[in-house]
């Protein structure tokens, strides 16, 4: 599997590479792809488009919104700016948004389009678009059966925020665990671990995914693959649609201290069956994101709907 610098640069010179053809061409490809019935608005593509999309009534946006002209990658964060400028190209350079490419932790009081949101009742003004796909959207092919693996819970990440900290306090050591920081500036600390890849991680029957800004960025790979995913219930989601994602049914649910990590792992050692059923209904949600091409038109649809609302297209 390429590398993860391997891929950012592939990203970002294809990003380039799209960003000098006409935004003509794009409009009459959006036309053309509409009339071509490209993907059918199913009930499952409409389903999605009002998930990302919770706005149903019209919208007037304030003073501080963007026309799709002004967007810079030299301005936003560059990943998330390129993909969403990836989406925007299909329509006029004079329609105009909300949009907060940061890990953000301001309530919009108007839509706006962000790349993840609280899991809430109350989350319609977060517009939810596929961004920085790069680093979550890409899926390493897991070789080893559930069975091959080893009957072990491993964890890898930078602990800085105070939750991992408490998690790696909690945890670490535990039996059947591998549980590490990663962070240089803990190094020398009995806790601290190196870089682990995801294909050695793989080798592991169990694996722990725990938010850190906002979304874990290494859940939608643990569930595409023949481990099973051990985690709290998320409080946030991004395009993955974390809040759709039910406990003991697709991913293992874990209490918020962990304190069931030990008992979790000897009963999902014990009772393949249902560990195979989990990660079958697990693999089953991510195979949805797939369909580059429904991906694609759902993108465009919850623009679509976004413009309309704010009385931009009729």
């Amino acid at each position: 599997m390429p590398s993860l610098h391997t891929r950012k640069v592939s990203f970002y010179l294809e990003s380039f590479l799209l960003s000098i053809i006409p935004n003509a061409y794009w409009r009459k490809r959006f036309t053309i792809l509409k009339s071509n019935d490209y993907v059918s608005l199913d009930t499952e593509t409409s389903s999605r488009v009002n998930y990302y999309c919770k706005l149903n009534s019209f919208f007037d946006l304030p003073k501080s919104k963007k026309k799709i002209g002004d967007l810079s990658v030299f301005k936003e964060p560059s990943a998330p700016c390129y993909d969403l400028l990836r989406y925007l190209r299909y329509f006029p350079v004079d329609k105009l948004f909300l949009s907060d490419l940061t890990d953000q932790r301001d309530v919009p009081t108007q839509g706006t389009f962000v790349k993840c949101r609280p899991v809430s009742n109350e989350n319609e003004n977060y517009v939810l678009l596929k961004l920085n796909s790069n680093r979550f959207y890409d899926f390493p092919k897991d070789r080893l059966a559930f069975a091959e693996k080893m009957s072990t819970a491993i964890f890898r990440g930078p602990c800085h925020k105070p939750h991992r900290k408490e998690f790696i306090k909690k945890c670490y050591g535990l039996p059947r665990t591998d549980i590490g920081d990663t962070r240089k500036a803990v190094d020398g600390e009995e806790f601290h671990r190196s870089f682990t890849s995801r294909e050695e991680q793989l080798k592991n029957k169990f694996i722990i995914s725990i938010e850190g800004n906002d979304v874990a960025s290494n859940l939608p790979w643990i569930m595409a693959s023949n481990s099973l995913a051990f985690m709290t219930k998320p409080k946030f989601e991004g395009w993955f649609m974390q809040g759709r994602l039910i406990p003991n049914h697709h991913y293992v649910l874990l209490k918020d201290d962990y304190s069931d990590l030990e008992e979790k792992i000897d009963y999902y050692s014990s009772n393949t069956d249902e560990a195979l059923e989990i990660i079958n209904n697990a693999q089953t949600h991510v195979a949805q994101f797939f369909d580059q091409k429904r991906e694609l038109m759902i993108s465009l649809l919850v623009l679509e709907k976004y413009f309309r609302l704010s009385g931009q297209l009729e």
